[in-house]
C-alpha cells in the first residue's frame, strides 16, 4: 500500500519540481509582503501571511513528490538486487 502510494506521488517529478518552484515563490512573495506591510500598511500582512502558508503547501507538496520517486527508484534497485542474488533475475 505505501510502495503503490509512492509510486503514484512520485510518477511526474518534473510536475513535482514545479510545484516546489510555484511554491517557493509564492511563499517568497508572502516574505516580501509580510516586510512590505511592516513599512507602508500593516493590512498588507495579512495576505503575506495566506500566502505564506499557500506557498508552504504546494512546495511541501513538489518535495514529496522528488522524495517520492527517489525513494521508489531506491525501492527498485534493492529489489533488483535482492532478485539478482536469489537468482530470480529473467534478464540473466
Amino acid at each position: 500500500m505505501l510502495k503503490n502510494w509512492l509510486y503514484k506521488m512520485g510518477s511526474d517529478p518534473h510536475k513535482s519540481w514545479a510545484d516546489f518552484k510555484i511554491g517557493l515563490t509564492i511563499f517568497i512573495a508572502g516574505v516580501m509582503a509580510i516586510f512590505a506591510g511592516l513599512k507602508f500598511w500593516i493590512w498588507l500582512q495579512i495576505p503575506g501571511v495566506l500566502m505564506l502558508a499557500l506557498g508552504l503547501i504546494f512546495a511541501a507538496k513538489g518535495y514529496l513528490g522528488i522524495f517520492a520517486n527517489r525513494f521508489s527508484q531506491t525501492l527498485n534497485r534493492f529489489e533488483q538486487a535482492n532478485d539478482k542474488a536469489k537468482g530470480n533475475n529473467p534478464k540473466d
